[in-house]
């Protein structure tokens, strides 16, 4: 019997679908991640945005497509959120929970959605094959910023243990070159109650695989921090700082707990010790209350920064929220607008950046029609030509900047 694992949104669910994936093949099922002709589809839901959820019940019509006798079985944050949406397509729905649990239901009809968990499950085990490797070190969150869903999907914050992640690291091929640590909220990261990633970061570098981070928030970044982390050898200096927004009345009214002037101080810090890092962060367009007003300080301090990339988004109203209980919607083309807008700054800074970069060193990840593609250990998105293996890190010097692939030459 053939499976197909299928997945929509965050580097979590992909963790967690190869996980499936993985237990499936230890059960002796044939499994791909690929969109194919199988007996079983399972499709990971996502539900950050109405798009996202529209997205996830669309993939069942296209699996439909490849064998329209096929099982279908949803989980994951869309079916969470609303299991009835996907009515009579499915054959069977749960949610976030228990997600190797979906096996158990490949003969049943109906839905079963567990209890959020209040402890972190420790049963999900990825094998990786791929250069670089997606590692989950915590689930849920507990900021609950007034936009946002999650916390209500996922439940609250919790942490896989140190020794736990340490060794599935160690079981890792030696074709894997990165490992890139990921979760919901990595920033809250604890052990006994208290934050530790740094410790965890400490732990993992005495492995011989480069070291990135999914995201994080402001709250994390700090001078001890910052200091202890620009000591170990294989931490690539990339930071994912989330922002939403560069206005302070915004940022209040999303419940974001940190000022522009909070965050700016936190960049100065991490260029205070790692002079070319990598800074990136999200920005949503045309929050609910965002003025024309708050919409121009927030390209102001967009621009101060000085990103070296931008993912922008333009506000999802999602039901549950509080959000969407207390404010009124702006229109789609005055959030449209805006996103165009970011798009420039989003440009002219990812070049800026790029310049201000020489010599790179590059994790080699792909191979397209004899042109070799990777990632800088700043995540600048890099291309190669001349005779390499995937796996290979190189040092190069950039020859051409560009916004899609910039081209480098070994040196």
């Amino acid at each position: 019997m053939k499976v197909a694992v299928l997945t929509l949104g965050c580097k979590v669910n992909k963790y967690e679908s190869d996980a499936l994936i993985f237990k499936l093949k230890e059960m002796g099922f044939e499994a791909t991640d690929k969109l194919e002709y199988a007996d079983y589809y399972v499709i990971n839901t996502c539900a950050v945005t109405n798009e996202a959820e529209r997205k996830s019940r669309q993939m069942v019509e296209r699996c439909r497509k490849f064998n329209e006798n096929a099982k279908i079985f949803i989980m994951g944050c869309a079916s969470q959120n609303r299991p009835l949406q996907f009515g009579e397509k499915a054959n069977f729905v749960q949610g976030v929970a228990n997600k190797l649990e979906i096996i158990k239901h490949f003969e049943e009809l109906g839905s079963k959605i567990y209890d959020l968990p209040t402890v972190y499950e420790d049963d999900l085990y990825s094998a990786q094959t791929l250069t670089r490797a997606f590692i989950k070190i915590q689930d849920g969150c507990n900021n609950f910023c007034t936009y946002c869903i999650i916390p209500y999907l996922r439940g609250r914050s919790r942490s896989r243990s140190i020794e736990s992640v340490a060794k599935e690291v160690e079981k890792l091929p030696n074709d894997v070159k990165e490992i890139v640590l990921v979760g919901i909220d990595v920033s809250d990261y604890q052990q006994d109650g208290k934050r530790a990633l740094i410790d965890l970061l400490e732990r993992l570098d005495t492995f011989n695989k480069r070291i990135r981070l999914s995201s994080m928030e402001d709250n994390l970044i700090d001078e001890d921090f910052v200091k202890r982390l620009s000591k170990l050898k294989n931490f690539c200096p990339h930071f994912h700082l989330s922002l939403q927004s560069g206005s302070d009345e915004v940022l209040k009214k999303m419940n974001r707990k940190y000022t522009t002037n909070d965050f700016m101080n936190s960049v100065k810090l991490i260029r205070k010790y790692f002079k070319n890092a990598g800074i990136t962060t999200d920005v949503i367009a045309g929050f609910p209350t965002e003025t024309e007003e708050d919409f121009k300080k927030s390209c102001e301090f967009i621009e101060k920064v000085e990103f070296s990339d931008l993912h922008i988004f333009p506000y999802s109203k999602r039901e549950g929220t509080v959000a969407s209980k207390i404010y009124k919607d702006l229109p789609k083309s005055i959030k449209n607008e805006r996103v165009k807008v970011l798009e420039k700054i989003k440009k002219k800074d990812k070049l800026k950046f790029i310049l201000q970069n020489d010599l790179v060193e590059i994790l080699v990840e792909e191979e397209k029609d004899g042109v070799f593609y990777g990632y800088s250990k700043n995540y600048i998105k890099c291309k190669l030509l001349g005779n390499f293996q995937v796996g290979d890190i190189v040092k190069a010097k950039i020859i051409e900047p560009s916004l899609e692939a910039t081209l480098c030459e070994k040196i």
